[in-house]
């Protein structure tokens, strides 16, 4: 499948495996992904973060009867005086979670607890802190409509509504929302197995001495907090040195246990950069380069049965590339068909920005409200790919299209925020 999309794409004109544009790779690496197939039943809170694998559908109407909104009376809107003050004799109290065993007569009201069910024959609530009581009896002014702070049955769902479509990735209140239905199991595709190693002479792990020449290890870890997030099962498969044989077997290693494999570094045009050599061994690859900044060297390809994503090295184009090309790839294997897009959104640059034409940036920025109630974007002093305290420290991405050249400041921008990502 792999080289005959390979063979389809070479034939487009602007199709180019070393210098792909944004929007083009993220469409050919969409044309790839099948979802996992694999079903499995769990218990309603294990199933936060998974993907359904079948429509939740409402087995009742919730709420499942009429009830009070607010602390106060409940009444019938007949009783409301036309003009001037109503008086209404209190006959008794329905609690929450109990119906109220009495009727309630013409001229009578029934002292209500927010959540009680409505008596038989009221249609309203006025709030306690409308009323004078005396006498067992309460006393308001006009205003009062029919209605008023009423819940009526079916009013967040009705019995048969469709609640959640397979496909949809189960959140916090999701798991409120299913429990509210009585619900305690529900089917879900498996968890993603997605396998990952870094590789290169040069890292040290961390809680180790540092010798001359070498950096610790930030990019698994980063890596690590990210898939976590996406709630997939995390194979950590540690550094992997910069050894022909070491690699490959690697590759093969993982390529046997995961649906996805991500290496950070050695797939750009080093010497001891062999991924490129193995991976035309082990499987295809669609393209090596990216029209991007940070992260130019991403390649996207097949070992097997598993998807290949060969990340920059650099710590801030890891992060770059996973929330710009791995994330979405991510969400559709996990079963979701359509994952919803990061939004953007316009707003003002306060600082100048330089650009080439002919990549699309992700430059990192923070995202302020002044004094007026605007909100502008300021770009981060330093955007450098070896820069990882830049992703910390910023909230957003500032979007940069291929066409762009240089942002005075004053003008509009794209920006996309990071806590959307994660």
């Amino acid at each position: 499948m792999t080289q005959d999309l390979i063979r389809t794409i070479s034939c487009a004109d602007d199709y180019d495996p070393d210098s792909m544009p944004v929007d083009k790779a993220r469409r050919f690496i969409r044309d790839f992904l099948e979802p996992v197939q694999t079903r499995e039943s769990l218990a309603l809170r294990a199933a936060l973060g998974c993907v359904l694998a079948q429509d939740i559908l409402s087995p009742c109407n919730v709420p499942n009867h009429n009830n009070s909104a607010m602390d106060g009376y409940a009444l019938n809107a007949d009783d409301l005086a036309a003009s001037g003050a109503t008086t209404l004799r209190v006959i008794g109290t329905a609690l929450a979670g109990k119906e109220f065993p009495g009727e309630v007569g013409k001229g009578e009201c029934v002292r209500i607890m927010t959540g009680a069910v409505m008596p038989q024959s009221c249609d309203t609530v006025v709030i306690q802190e409308r009323v004078q009581l005396k006498d067992e009896r309460i006393t308001f002014d006009e205003g009062v409509k029919r209605g008023q702070n009423l819940r009526y049955a079916g009013e967040d769902l009705k019995l048969g509504q469709t609640v959640f479509s397979a496909g949809h990735l189960v959140r916090p209140a999701d798991l409120g929302l299913i429990a509210s239905l009585g619900i305690a199991e529900v089917k879900v595709y498996r968890k993603l197995r997605v396998a990952f190693f870094s590789t290169g002479d040069e890292l040290a792990s961390i809680g180790e001495p540092l010798a001359s020449g070498q950096v610790y290890d930030s990019n698994r870890y980063t890596l690590y907090g990210m898939l976590t997030r996406l709630g997939v099962e995390v194979i950590d498969m540690g550094v992997v040195r910069d050894d022909p044989a070491l690699l490959e077997q690697a590759l093969n290693d993982a390529a046997a246990c995961a649906d996805v494999i991500l290496t950070s570094g050695g797939v750009s045009v080093g010497e001891a950069d062999y991924m490129k050599q193995l991976l035309n061994k082990l499987g295809q690859v669609v393209f090596w380069k990216i029209a991007m900044k940070p992260g130019r060297p991403l390649a996207y390809g097949k070992i097997g049965n598993a998807h290949y994503f060969g990340l920059p090295g650099n710590p801030v184009s890891v992060m770059v590339t996973f929330y710009q090309f791995v994330r979405d790839a991510m969400l559709v294997l996990m079963g979701q068909p359509d994952p919803a897009p990061i939004q953007q959104f316009q707003v003002i640059c306060s600082g100048n920005i330089k650009k080439a034409p002919g990549r699309t940036e992700f430059q990192r920025g923070i995202l302020s409200t002044d004094k007026n109630g605007q909100l502008k974007v300021e770009p981060m002093g330093n955007q450098g790919s070896g820069v990882l305290r830049s992703m910390s420290e910023a909230n957003c991405f500032i979007v940069l299209p291929e066409a762009c050249g240089n942002i005075a400041a004053g003008e509009m921008v794209s920006v996309q925020l990071l806590s959307e990502f994660v």
